[in-house]
Protein backbone atom coordinates (compact mmCIF):
# COMPACT_ATOMS: atom_id res chain seq x y z
CA UNK A 1 0.00 0.00 0.00
CA UNK A 2 1.00 3.52 -1.11
CA UNK A 3 2.20 5.76 2.23
CA UNK A 4 1.81 9.43 1.68
CA UNK A 5 4.63 11.31 3.14
CA UNK A 6 3.87 14.20 5.25
CA UNK A 7 6.87 17.01 5.19
CA UNK A 8 8.72 17.89 8.61
CA UNK A 9 9.09 21.03 10.00
CA UNK A 10 12.46 21.42 8.57
CA UNK A 11 11.28 20.35 5.46
CA UNK A 12 8.21 22.97 5.61
CA UNK A 13 10.61 25.81 6.68
CA UNK A 14 12.53 25.41 3.77
CA UNK A 15 9.95 25.48 1.24
CA UNK A 16 8.05 28.44 3.18
CA UNK A 17 11.70 30.26 2.60
CA UNK A 18 11.84 28.84 -1.36
CA UNK A 19 8.93 31.06 -1.45
CA UNK A 20 9.60 33.70 0.48
CA UNK A 21 12.48 34.33 -1.92
CA UNK A 22 10.60 33.99 -5.04
CA UNK A 23 7.48 36.19 -4.15
CA UNK A 24 9.90 38.72 -3.02
CA UNK A 25 12.16 39.01 -6.15
CA UNK A 26 9.07 38.36 -8.26
CA UNK A 27 7.23 41.69 -6.51
CA UNK A 28 10.64 43.36 -7.53
CA UNK A 29 11.42 41.97 -11.15
CA UNK A 30 7.32 43.41 -11.76
CA UNK A 31 7.74 47.09 -9.96
CA UNK A 32 11.11 47.40 -11.57
CA UNK A 33 12.42 44.93 -13.95
CA UNK A 34 14.08 41.72 -14.08
CA UNK A 35 17.72 43.37 -15.52
CA UNK A 36 17.68 46.36 -12.55
CA UNK A 37 17.43 44.06 -9.43
CA UNK A 38 20.42 42.05 -7.89
CA UNK A 39 20.12 39.12 -5.94
CA UNK A 40 21.13 41.09 -2.92
CA UNK A 41 18.43 43.45 -2.80
CA UNK A 42 16.26 40.15 -3.54
CA UNK A 43 18.06 38.89 -0.52
CA UNK A 44 17.39 41.89 1.71
CA UNK A 45 13.73 41.83 0.52
CA UNK A 46 13.19 38.19 1.84
CA UNK A 47 15.54 38.91 4.87
CA UNK A 48 18.28 35.94 3.95
CA UNK A 49 22.00 35.99 2.60
CA UNK A 50 22.62 35.75 -0.86
CA UNK A 51 23.53 32.31 -0.47
CA UNK A 52 20.79 31.38 1.04
CA UNK A 53 19.21 32.74 -2.19
CA UNK A 54 21.42 30.41 -4.38
CA UNK A 55 20.91 27.52 -2.03
CA UNK A 56 17.45 27.36 -3.15
CA UNK A 57 17.74 29.06 -7.11
CA UNK A 58 20.66 28.02 -9.41
CA UNK A 59 20.49 30.79 -11.40
CA UNK A 60 18.56 34.67 -11.05
CA UNK A 61 15.87 33.33 -13.87
CA UNK A 62 14.41 30.19 -12.06
CA UNK A 63 13.59 32.80 -9.23
CA UNK A 64 10.59 33.34 -11.19
CA UNK A 65 9.80 29.98 -12.18
CA UNK A 66 9.51 28.53 -7.98
CA UNK A 67 7.28 25.78 -8.95
CA UNK A 68 8.82 24.50 -11.92
CA UNK A 69 9.78 20.69 -10.38
CA UNK A 70 5.96 20.91 -8.51
CA UNK A 71 4.48 21.62 -12.12
CA UNK A 72 6.58 18.60 -13.87
CA UNK A 73 5.70 16.09 -11.22
CA UNK A 74 2.29 17.03 -11.20
CA UNK A 75 2.19 16.44 -14.77
CA UNK A 76 3.24 13.32 -14.74
CA UNK A 77 1.60 12.02 -11.86
CA UNK A 78 -1.81 13.28 -13.77
CA UNK A 79 -0.75 10.88 -16.38
CA UNK A 80 0.55 8.03 -14.39
CA UNK A 81 -2.14 8.19 -11.45
CA UNK A 82 -4.96 8.60 -13.43
CA UNK A 83 -8.56 6.64 -12.70
CA UNK A 84 -8.99 3.47 -14.79
CA UNK A 85 -10.48 4.22 -17.91
CA UNK A 86 -9.70 7.71 -18.15
CA UNK A 87 -7.73 8.81 -20.87
CA UNK A 88 -4.43 10.63 -21.22
CA UNK A 89 -6.13 13.30 -22.67
CA UNK A 90 -9.40 13.45 -20.34
CA UNK A 91 -6.85 13.58 -17.43
CA UNK A 92 -4.59 16.51 -18.50
CA UNK A 93 -8.18 18.29 -19.70
CA UNK A 94 -9.17 18.23 -16.15
CA UNK A 95 -5.57 18.82 -14.66
CA UNK A 96 -5.90 21.94 -16.32
CA UNK A 97 -8.89 22.83 -15.59
CA UNK A 98 -8.35 22.49 -12.14
CA UNK A 99 -4.90 23.77 -11.89
CA UNK A 100 -4.65 26.71 -14.57
CA UNK A 101 -8.13 28.55 -13.26
CA UNK A 102 -7.76 29.06 -9.54
CA UNK A 103 -10.39 30.57 -7.80
CA UNK A 104 -8.31 33.47 -7.15
CA UNK A 105 -7.52 34.21 -11.36
CA UNK A 106 -11.38 32.84 -12.18
CA UNK A 107 -10.56 35.10 -15.35
CA UNK A 108 -6.62 34.35 -16.18
CA UNK A 109 -5.90 37.78 -15.62
CA UNK A 110 -3.01 37.50 -13.31
CA UNK A 111 -1.68 34.68 -15.66
CA UNK A 112 -2.11 36.63 -18.55
CA UNK A 113 0.22 39.32 -16.26
CA UNK A 114 2.63 36.88 -15.49
CA UNK A 115 3.15 35.26 -19.05
CA UNK A 116 3.41 39.43 -20.78
CA UNK A 117 6.20 39.84 -18.27
CA UNK A 118 8.08 36.54 -19.71
CA UNK A 119 7.34 37.48 -22.86
CA UNK A 120 9.13 41.32 -22.64
CA UNK A 121 11.88 39.75 -20.78
CA UNK A 122 14.32 38.13 -23.14
CA UNK A 123 16.35 36.36 -20.46
CA UNK A 124 13.00 34.80 -18.80
CA UNK A 125 11.88 33.65 -21.78
CA UNK A 126 14.39 31.64 -22.71
CA UNK A 127 14.54 30.01 -19.64
CA UNK A 128 10.99 29.50 -20.06
CA UNK A 129 11.41 27.48 -23.07
CA UNK A 130 14.31 25.56 -21.50
CA UNK A 131 11.75 24.57 -18.81
CA UNK A 132 9.04 23.95 -21.53
CA UNK A 133 11.62 21.54 -23.04
CA UNK A 134 11.95 19.42 -19.78
CA UNK A 135 8.48 19.50 -18.81
CA UNK A 136 8.00 17.72 -22.54
CA UNK A 137 10.64 14.77 -21.94
CA UNK A 138 9.36 14.27 -19.07
CA UNK A 139 5.77 14.33 -20.03
CA UNK A 140 6.69 11.99 -23.16
CA UNK A 141 8.49 10.09 -21.23
CA UNK A 142 5.48 8.66 -18.78
CA UNK A 143 2.95 8.80 -21.83
CA UNK A 144 5.90 5.99 -23.48
CA UNK A 145 5.97 3.81 -20.55
CA UNK A 146 2.31 3.84 -21.30
CA UNK A 147 2.49 1.84 -24.16
CA UNK A 148 5.55 -0.25 -23.21
CA UNK A 149 8.00 2.06 -25.48
CA UNK A 150 11.45 2.02 -24.39
CA UNK A 151 11.70 5.61 -25.88
CA UNK A 152 8.87 7.85 -27.04
CA UNK A 153 7.67 7.45 -30.46
CA UNK A 154 7.76 10.20 -32.94
CA UNK A 155 3.83 10.30 -32.36
CA UNK A 156 4.51 10.49 -28.79
CA UNK A 157 6.73 13.62 -28.65
CA UNK A 158 4.47 15.56 -30.56
CA UNK A 159 1.53 14.78 -28.28
CA UNK A 160 3.29 15.84 -25.27
CA UNK A 161 4.09 19.10 -27.20
CA UNK A 162 0.93 19.74 -28.71
CA UNK A 163 -0.72 18.69 -25.25
CA UNK A 164 1.82 21.72 -23.39
CA UNK A 165 1.10 24.09 -25.76
CA UNK A 166 -2.35 23.72 -25.07
CA UNK A 167 -1.62 24.78 -21.60
CA UNK A 168 0.02 28.17 -22.80
CA UNK A 169 -3.10 29.04 -25.18
CA UNK A 170 -4.92 28.59 -21.90
CA UNK A 171 -2.96 30.91 -19.65
CA UNK A 172 -2.71 33.57 -22.50
CA UNK A 173 -6.47 33.52 -23.53
CA UNK A 174 -9.44 35.94 -22.29
CA UNK A 175 -11.73 32.75 -23.02
CA UNK A 176 -9.50 29.91 -20.92
CA UNK A 177 -12.52 27.52 -20.51
CA UNK A 178 -13.33 27.81 -24.37
CA UNK A 179 -9.79 27.76 -25.38
CA UNK A 180 -9.25 24.22 -23.31
CA UNK A 181 -11.84 22.56 -24.89
CA UNK A 182 -10.61 23.34 -28.57
CA UNK A 183 -7.68 22.67 -27.97
CA UNK A 184 -8.17 19.27 -26.78
CA UNK A 185 -10.36 18.62 -29.67
CA UNK A 186 -8.20 19.75 -32.06
CA UNK A 187 -5.80 17.18 -30.22
CA UNK A 188 -7.81 14.00 -30.36
CA UNK A 189 -10.07 14.39 -33.19
CA UNK A 190 -7.62 16.07 -35.84
CA UNK A 191 -7.41 19.08 -37.85
CA UNK A 192 -8.51 17.13 -40.91
CA UNK A 193 -12.10 16.45 -39.39
CA UNK A 194 -12.50 20.00 -38.16
CA UNK A 195 -11.17 21.61 -41.71
CA UNK A 196 -13.83 19.07 -43.39
CA UNK A 197 -16.78 20.35 -41.09
CA UNK A 198 -15.69 24.13 -41.98
CA UNK A 199 -15.66 22.90 -45.69
CA UNK A 200 -19.39 22.28 -45.56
Amino acid sequence: MATTHTPGRRERKKAATRKAISNAATLLFFERGFDNVSIREVAEVADVSPTTVFAHFPCKEALVFDEDDEQRDLLVATVRDRPAGTSISAALYGYYRAELLPPFDHDGTMRREFLAFIDRTPALSDYAARMWLRHEDALATVIAAEFGQAEPSDEVRTYARFALQIQLLVSASEAPIPMLEAGFRILDQGWERYEAGLAR
